[in-house]
């Protein structure tokens, strides 16, 4: 029911937003004639471009959508995150437009400020109308009076929920409990009795809403309640704290009647999210291998027979997605020397005497592993993803870290979210390694096309600008 709410929400907000985008467009169509820069030719087809402005704003509901529970709470940086995405999805219609009729008579300065005074009027529309269309919609007899049955623990535990879906019309009326401590305990809703009372509490109270917040021992109790409350008119919401119970965030999933838990969000099943991916990792390593690294190749080497002469590429066996071995490509940074697996097993270090001048260079700038790009365009590694270990790391990292093997879900990357947040190098203490993997498996359960440009960027900027941690 709340989720309808929402719902609701969003699709209203998407219609009046979608009309103030139109209005603007119509309204500075009408009035450039006014001002002594902006011009529109008179053969410009401005229904179609009308067109192409509700389409845009159209196919960036979806954007909307993303917010879920929060969005009647949105905070400036959300609605300029909204506004901008929006503002895109209209831009890229109009100049799909534009192109396609081949259309010279549309004034690019028109297209430009009223892009500009379109972002402008949606940035405060994104801020302040989904609060203002909640008070509106779910005030006095859209309230929705709420009793709650179960021990004041678990009461606790939705505190914060419920002051954020005030806003949605949910207004508490006390508790039932069959603790005789929660009955002598102060609390901000009343203490109403216990369930026997639930038929005479839900008539007094007008109550529309009944939230279990745990099933009672009992089978019989529980259908009693629910028996009650639909004699009664009233919802029910039955408060999963399974989570609670496994110490573990859990993810409902429906699949054709059947009603399943997992443990986290995975976008990259997704088989359209995965051709994304891949484009996205074509796009970038294929000019790099073509046009970048046959120019650097040439200059390590040449470095290399000064300072360490042997071979151009170092190659080594890492665990790859769902722990598939393969063999990755960097430049040597470290003097020539027989196979020995303990010494390679080591990680470097700052001040490593393996580590050969120029090798020093090229770690720390994070040329070194420009190789990879050629790993990308084989399949087996991502522009974005988790750093991969050596297997013998993956085993000790596996033992010391919770989850840390979800990591294989995705394809390993050359730069990752970790890395990016000051989390590369050496790992000298547990509490590093924690950290590196927590963002790691955040990035594995949160990816996105848009997060994988902005970790590609931040690096860019940490390959021009190292970190202390580079070595």
């Amino acid at each position: 029911m709340i989720s309808y709410r929402l719902r609701g929400l969003v699709n209203l907000h998407a219609g009046i937003t979608m009309a103030v985008a139109g209005s603007l467009f119509i309204t500075y169509a009408s009035s450039v004639k006014f001002l002594p820069v902006v011009d529109v030719s008179p053969n410009v087809n401005l229904p179609g471009y009308l067109l192409c402005v509700v389409a845009g704003m159209i196919a960036s509901t979806r954007l909307l959508n993303a917010y879920g529970s929060r969005f009647h709470r949105l905070t400036w940086v959300d609605a300029a995150r909204i506004t901008t995405r929006q503002v895109i999805c209209v831009a890229l219609f109009i100049f799909a437009l534009m192109f396609a009729l081949k259309d010279r008579n549309l004034s690019r300065l028109f297209v430009g400020t009223y892009l500009c005074l379109c972002w402008a009027l949606l940035l405060f529309f994104n801020q302040g109308l989904p609060r203002l269309l909640s008070r509106i919609a779910f005030q006095k007899a859209h309230k929705l009076p709420t009793l709650f049955i179960g021990s004041s623990t678990q009461r606790t535990r939705l505190r914060t929920w419920l002051a954020k879906n005030e806003a949605l019309g949910i207004q508490p009326v006390g508790f039932l409990s069959e603790t005789s401590e929660d009955s002598r305990r102060e609390g901000e809703f009343p203490f109403l009795g216990s369930t026997q009372n639930l038929r005479d509490v839900v008539r007094e109270k007008s109550v529309a809403q009944v939230i279990l917040l745990e099933l009672p021992e009992s089978l019989t109790q529980i259908r009693e309640i629910i028996a009650i409350c639909q004699d009664s008119g009233c919802r029910v919401l039955i408060y999963n704290n399974l989570g609670d119970q496994l110490q573990h965030p859990l993810i409902p999933i429906s699949e054709e009647g059947h009603h399943f838990y997992t443990l986290q969000e995975e976008p990259l099943e997704d088989p359209l999210n995965r051709i994304l991916k891949r484009i996205y990792d074509i796009a970038v390593s294929l000019p790099v291998v073509l046009f970048i690294l046959p120019g650097l190749c040439a200059w390590v080497w040449f470095l290399q027979r000064l300072q360490a002469p042997g071979r151009l590429f170092f190659t080594q066996a890492r665990v790859g997605q769902r722990g598939r071995p393969f063999s990755i490509y960097k430049f040597r940074s470290m003097y020539a020397a027989s196979y020995n697996a303990d010494v390679e097993a080591r990680q470097a270090s700052k001040g490593d005497k393996r580590i050969y001048p120029f090798g020093v260079f090229l770690r720390r700038s994070s040329l070194d592993e420009f190789p990879q790009f050629i790993n990308v365009l084989k399949g087996e590694m991502s522009i974005v993803g988790p750093r991969p270990h050596l297997a013998v790391h993956d085993e000790e990292f596996a033992r010391l870290t919770k989850a840390y093997r979800t990591r294989f879900f995705v394809k390993p990357g050359i730069t990752g979210l970790a890395q990016t947040q000051g989390y590369r190098g050496e790992i000298v203490d547990q509490q590093l390694l924690h950290k590196r993997i927590h963002f790691d498996l955040q990035y594995v359960t949160s990816w996105s096309v848009w997060l994988d440009i902005q970790i590609t960027m931040k690096t860019l900027k940490q390959v021009i600008f190292t970190p202390p941690s580079a070595y």
